[in-house]
């Protein structure tokens, strides 16, 4: 395996984004009750941290059959350093209350394509 920083030097090189993300898992850990009770809260930090430009993308997850909704969920935060991240993710009130574990991983964005329409006159956005 190779450094992490070496990886990210070498994808600049060669014309990649190399741009820098940590990707959190958040994974249910007492039941889907306590998952619904965190969830206002968690939300409205969401919220908080998307005005604060430090969430990127963030929604749930299903489970590997990809036909049931099981709790999890991931989440994209740009930040300075792993510390950060880990300070955004550990902060979730759905991982303070304990209802969700975390884990989480630096993410290098180099390949992919993303659309954005604004309307001018009528101010509302999508994405695909």
């Amino acid at each position: 395996m190779v450094a992490w920083n070496d990886y990210k030097a070498t994808a600049k090189e060669r014309g990649a984004l190399a741009l820098e993300l940590y990707i959190v898992e958040s994974t249910p850990q007492n039941g889907a009750e306590a998952v619904k009770t965190a969830l206002p809260d968690h939300l409205a930090y969401q919220r908080r941290q998307e005005l604060s430009g430090a969430l990127v993308l963030a929604g749930p997850l299903s489970d590997p059959s990809g036909e049931t909704m099981v709790g999890a969920g991931m989440i994209v935060y740009r930040a300075a350093s792993m510390e950060a991240a880990r300070a955004l993710a550990e902060n979730d009130p759905m991982h303070l209350a304990g209802a969700r574990s975390f884990s989480l991983r630096k993410w290098l964005v180099n390949e992919g394509s993303l659309t954005v329409s604004v309307g001018l006159s009528t101010g509302q956005a999508r994405l695909a």
